[in-house]
């Protein structure tokens, strides 16, 4: 699966000669030029790529992690549909918070007592809401957290700080 993927990205670095592209520069093409993915799908791709470590995501821009020059691309290539599993739908009743916990534990193998403490260390320390404190914690651990942007967002144009 990884292998197809790879495939897909050193294609798309490829054929547009650049070293980084934009996060649209990747998905459109694949939904709009080439027809392989619907632009959902596409976007769930480049969420995906990064999340597993194929793309970097650095200052807006998109990178490989591999050489791109390596991989063998086949003539006529066009991806299979089930490419990368689908993102888990988050629970309802799950918080994001604990979402994000959940993802910093398992990516830094760390206790979710820890996460917790630090959570509450920094967003004490900085006075800010726990949910942007554990964005900032996976931030330095350079863990993709994107998917719950605009759920904390939310939170924080609704939650009144005083």
């Amino acid at each position: 699966m990884d292998t197809e993927a790879r495939i897909i990205i050193a294609f798309l670095f490829n054929r547009s000669g650049k070293p980084v592209l934009t996060e649209s520069e990747v998905y459109l093409p694949l939904s709009m030029e080439l027809g392989w993915f619907s632009t959902s799908e596409a976007q769930e791709f480049v969420s995906y790529a990064v999340t597993q470590g194929l793309l970097a995501k650095e200052d807006g821009m998109l990178r490989p992690t591999f050489p791109i020059e390596t991989i063998t691309i086949p003539v006529g290539f066009i991806p299979r549909k089930k490419t990368f599993p689908k993102k888990k739908k988050q629970a309802k009743d799950e918080p994001v918070l604990e979402a994000i916990v959940s993802r910093i534990c398992e990516q830094t193998n760390r206790e979710r007592t820890d996460v917790h403490e630090e959570i509450t260390r920094v967003a004490s320390e900085k006075k800010i809401l726990p949910e942007v404190a554990a964005l900032f914690i996976a931030r330095n651990y350079n863990i993709p957290c994107e998917e719950w942007y605009d759920a904390v967002e939310t939170r924080l144009l609704t939650e009144s700080t005083g």
